[in-house]
């Protein structure tokens, strides 16, 4: 029996969890839309949707509290500046979770985890910006 436990555990350490989670919501900040186990995608939407509200209250307290969760500077900052005030209208469901078939190794249902009205360019962008500064760098 499984009563009171509040989470999946997915096979790791609170720790490994931990990191996990900080690693995936600044991922899914800088990219906007990420692909990831259905589980993983599921138990990550509350604590996007937290770290997006702790954005709309904008002081230097909740700036403080995301910055703790999350691993660089660059995510708290375009939540701060960009997520909050997009969402700041909106009462909640921020991300959405769409099933997308399954893994072809181990046949894991997959799922691509979005924000709702996200920006359809911010996914690749940084990627695209530090190639391009290579081959300005390697051409000098």
């Amino acid at each position: 029996m499984r009563h009171a436990r509040g989470y999946r555990r997915l096979n790791r350490t609170h720790e490994h969890r931990k990191a996990l989670f900080a690693n995936m919501a600044g991922s899914l900040i800088e990219h906007e839309q990420i692909k990831t186990t259905l589980p993983k995608a599921k138990e990550l939407r509350p604590i996007i949707e937290k770290m997006i509200t702790l954005a709309k209250r904008g002081d230097i307290h909740a700036r403080r509290q995301a910055s703790a969760k999350l691993k660089e500077e660059q995510y708290v900052a375009k939540l701060f500046d960009i997520l909050g005030p997009r969402y700041k209208d909106r009462q909640g469901g921020y991300v959405r979770v769409l099933k997308a078939g399954f893994r072809y190794g181990d046949m894991a249902p997959m799922a691509i985890i979005e924000f709702v009205d996200r920006d359809r360019d911010a996914k690749g962008a940084a990627d695209k910006a530090r190639v391009a500064a290579e081959e300005v760098a390697a051409e000098e």
